[in-house]
């Protein structure tokens, strides 16, 4: 999907654009004018109702829990890995079609035995740690604990990689942080980096 369909909802588009066509063929219809009350009824109500259906099947932006301050910012330019770049994109975009952001990246990691107990992102945020550019990815968890998460790092490590080191801390209860911390350095961001996994997308 181009990146500027990402960052507007269709469905709301759609929605819109139909239920104006709609209203003219109406108002065409009840003041005698034929032809363009037969194209606002042609075009209005199959689009209006396009847009309920993206809707009803979209994922919203996941928001930030912070601003990225401007050295946050800069680090992610230099040093962030194509998927932490690819992670970021895809939850700050509408999604279509799919039950939750990540949702195929928790199942691969066996951190979404059921719907039920999916945890769910609440919001991201960027930060450095130890100098280094992270992605904090903000789950409500309730179903599933630290020890849990805690038992697929190193998993994860390699799911999100290359080039990334994985922290999970718990900031009050039922509540993850997932840190996705770059390894990158100035030496080895000239370096050919692996294609990111179509699994973290």
């Amino acid at each position: 999907m181009p990146p500027i369909f990402r960052r507007i909802s269709l469905g709301s588009t759609a929605f819109y654009l139909g239920l104006i066509l709609t209203t003219i063929g109406f108002w065409a219809y009840f003041t005698d004018r034929p032809t363009l009350n037969l194209a606002g009824f042609f075009y209005g109500i199959p689009v209006l109702l396009i847009g309920i259906a993206l809707r009803t099947a979209q994922l919203k932006p996941v928001p930030y829990s912070e601003p990225t301050p401007d050295d946050v910012a800069a680090a992610r330019e230099q040093y962030a890995t194509d998927n932490q770049k690819q992670i970021r994109k895809d939850m700050l975009g509408y999604r279509y079609a799919e039950k939750a952001h990540l949702g195929e990246s928790l199942e691969a990691l066996g951190l979404s035995p059921t719907d039920e107990e999916r945890p769910l992102i609440t919001a991201l945020r960027e930060t450095l740690t130890d100098g280094a550019y992270t992605l904090v990815i903000e789950f409500d968890s309730p179903m599933l604990d630290l020890e849990k998460w805690q038992s697929k790092q190193k998993k994860m490590v390699e799911f999100f990689g290359p080039d990334i080191r994985v922290e999970i801390e718990q900031p009050e209860e039922e509540y993850i942080d997932l840190l996705l911390i770059s390894t990158r350095s100035d030496d080895s961001t000239s370096s050919t980096e692996a294609a990111p996994s179509s699994q973290a997308a």
